[in-house]
C-alpha cells in the first residue's frame, strides 16, 4: 500500500494533498496542478477495464494469402541464379520465414507444395487463386530463366493484389523494369526478408481495409454507401442516437475508473475537472454500443455540428482513447480521416493524429494542431507518452494535450477518396519530416495539441496540400507509396 498522500492512490511519494489536488482539478484558482510523483507511471501501458472493440467484418476476417515458388526443374547450371545458387536451401527458408509471417499477421496461408515449373502450371494456379477469391499472390522467384519472370508477369496482371519477391540472383533490372510500376503489384529485388514481410502485410491490411464498415455519426438520417475504391463501408446514423444514448449513460465504475486513471498520469491538469473527464471518457462507451450496434469497426462523428452547441461533452477524449485502443475513430465525419486513420492503425499497428495544417513562415515548418490525438505514439501495447490534462480551444471539455519526442520522425498521410467505378483513383498525399517543437496553447491560439513538424522537401508550407492529414512516428513515406501502388492509388509525395 501506498504511504504517499496521493488521492489517487498511486504507488509515490509527493507532496500533493487531497485538497489541493481537488482545488486544482475544480479549475477553482488560476494556472496548473503537476503531480509529480504520478509521472512514475506515465510509460506503463494503459489499461482500460473492459474495453470496447471493433465489431464489424474487418475485425472477425482472416486474409488468405495464396504463395508460390517458381524455377526451372532442372538444375541451375550456368544460367543464373547458377549452380552455386543453393535452391533447396533457399525454398526452405523462404517457407518458414513466409509461413512465421502468416501466423503473426493471422492470415490463412497456402503455399503451393511444388514450385511452378511451367508458364501452364503458373496460370492455372492464379486462375484458381481467382476462383477462390484469394485476397493476395505471394510469387518468389528461385530463377531467372525460361518461363519465371513470364509467370511473375501473369501474377502482376491478376485481378488479386500481388507481391512478387525477388532474392538476389534471380532478376536484373531488365526483368523488373517494365514491372515496376504495375498497379496492383510490388516488387522486392532484395535478400532482405524484411520486406517481403511487410508486403505481405499490406496484403493483410488491404483485405481489411475492403472489409471495414465505419460508422457515421451525423445529421437525422440513415443510409449506407461504399466509399470510393477503398471497399469501405460507410454507415450513416442520426446524430440523435448518439446524443440519446450519451444522456441515459450513467458514471458507472469503468468511467470514473478511466477517468481516474487519466488524472493519475496527466503531468499536469489545467482547468479541466474531475468532472469534464468524466464526461468525455463516457463517450468511449456510448461509442462501444453503437459500434457493437451497427456491427462496425471504425466510427467518425460530426462532432461540432451534432454537440457543439449543447452541454454534451465533445468527445475528443474518447476518440483519442479509441485510437490508443486499435479503434479507428475520425473526427468531424471526415471520411478521409477515417481511410488515413485505419491505414495507420492496420498497416503500422499505432495510431495517428487528425490535425488542421498551420503554416510558420519563419521555419517553414508545418503545425498540426486538434483536440483529440492518441497517446501510445510508439504502438498499440506500448507506455503513453507524456500528456497534459486541459480544455480544449472553447474553454470547455478536458482532452489529452499529448506531448510528441523532439527529432522523432515522422509521416503524414492524407486520403483523397476517389471514385467507386474506379474511373477516379483515390489520392494519397504523403510527407516524412521531424517534430521540432510542442507549441504552447495559450499563447498561441487553436487547439490545444500543436505539434510542430519540419517536412523534408522545400514544398511552401503557405500551400501545403491536404487538411486533416495524418501524423504518426516513424518514417514511413516510402512504404505508403507501396501501400498505394498495392492498392491502385495515386501516391502524391509531398
Amino acid at each position: 500500500m501506498s504511504s504517499g498522500r496521493c488521492p489517487l492512490k498511486c504507488n509515490c511519494n509527493h507532496n500533493l494533498s487531497r485538497r489541493e489536488f481537488i482545488r486544482g482539478s475544480a479549475g477553482v484558482v488560476a494556472g496548473s496542478v503537476l503531480l509529480q510523483g504520478c509521472n512514475s507511471l506515465v510509460k506503463e501501458p494503459m489499461v482500460t477495464q473492459n474495453p470496447i472493440r471493433p465489431c464489424g467484418p474487418a475485425s472477425k476476417y482472416v486474409p488468405t494469402i495464396k504463395a508460390a515458388f517458381v524455377r526451372r526443374k532442372e538444375d541451375y547450371g550456368m544460367l543464373w541464379p547458377g549452380a552455386v545458387y543453393d535452391g533447396k536451401a533457399a525454398r526452405k527458408m523462404y517457407s518458414e520465414k513466409m509461413t512465421g509471417t502468416a501466423e503473426k499477421l493471422g492470415a490463412k496461408f497456402d503455399l503451393r507444395s511444388e514450385p511452378l515449373y511451367s508458364l501452364a502450371e503458373a496460370e492455372g494456379w492464379i486462375a484458381e487463386a481467382e476462383a477462390q477469391k484469394a485476397d493476395g499472390l505471394m510469387l518468389v522467384m528461385m530463377d531467372r530463366q525460361q518461363h519465371s519472370w513470364p509467370s511473375a508477369e501473369k501474377v502482376a496482371q491478376s485481378t488479386i493484389p500481388s507481391i512478387i519477391y525477388s532474392p538476389l540472383g534471380t532478376s536484373f533490372t531488365t526483368n523488373t523494369i517494365n514491372l515496376a510500376e504495375t498497379p496492383g503489384c510490388v516488387i522486392y529485388s532484395t535478400n532482405d526478408f524484411s520486406q517481403a514481410a511487410y508486403g505481405m502485410k499490406m496484403l493483410c491490411a488491404s483485405a481489411r481495409m475492403r472489409r471495414t464498415r465505419c460508422v457515421v455519426i451525423k445529421g437525422g438520417d440513415r443510409s449506407e454507401a461504399p466509399l470510393a475504391d477503398t471497399g469501405i463501408t460507410m454507415q450513416v446514423v442520426p446524430a440523435g442516437t448518439f446524443i440519446e444514448q450519451y444522456n441515459k449513460t450513467a458514471d458507472s465504475k469503468d468511467i470514473l475508473a478511466m477517468a481516474d486513471d487519466y488524472l493519475r498520469r496527466a503531468r499536469k491538469v489545467t482547468g479541466a475537472t474531475r468532472q469534464d473527464v468524466i464526461n468525455g471518457v463516457k463517450s468511449y462507451y456510448v461509442a462501444g454500443r453503437i459500434l457493437e450496434a451497427e456491427q462496425a469497426d471504425a466510427i467518425t462523428m460530426d462532432c461540432l455540428g451534432a454537440l457543439g452547441q449543447i452541454k454534451v461533452s465533445l468527445p475528443c477524449i474518447a476518440w483519442s482513447r479509441m485510437n490508443d485502443d486499435g479503434i479507428p475513430a475520425a473526427c468531424e465525419a471526415d471520411y478521409g480521416a477515417v481511410v488515413s486513420h485505419l491505414i495507420t492503425q492496420y498497416l503500422f499497428d499505432r495510431p495517428g493524429f487528425q490535425q488542421d495544417p498551420v503554416a510558420d513562415t519563419a521555419d517553414d515548418s508545418i503545425i498540426g494542431a486538434h483536440c483529440s490525438c492518441p497517446t501510445k505514439l510508439n504502438g498499440f501495447g506500448t507506455g503513453p507518452e507524456p500528456f497534459d490534462l486541459m480544455h480544449h480551444h472553447g474553454n470547455r471539455d478536458a482532452v489529452p494535450r499529448t506531448l510528441w519526442q523532439i527529432g522523432q520522425r515522422v509521416t503524414s498521410i492524407d486520403v483523397l477518396p476517389g471514385k467507386a467505378d474506379g474511373s477516379s483513383p483515390s489520392k494519397v498525399l504523403i510527407s516524412a519530416g521531424s517534430v521540432l517543437e510542442n507549441m504552447d496553447v495559450p499563447p498561441s491560439g487553436g487547439c490545444v495539441v500543436s505539434v510542430k513538424v519540419k517536412f523534408d522537401g522545400d514544398s511552401e508550407v503557405l500551400s501545403f496540400p491536404g487538411f486533416h492529414q495524418i501524423f504518426f512516428y516513424g518514417d514511413y513515406a516510402h512504404q505508403m507509396k507501396d501501400f498505394c501502388q498495392l492498392n491502385k492509388f495515386e501516391a502524391q509525395i509531398v
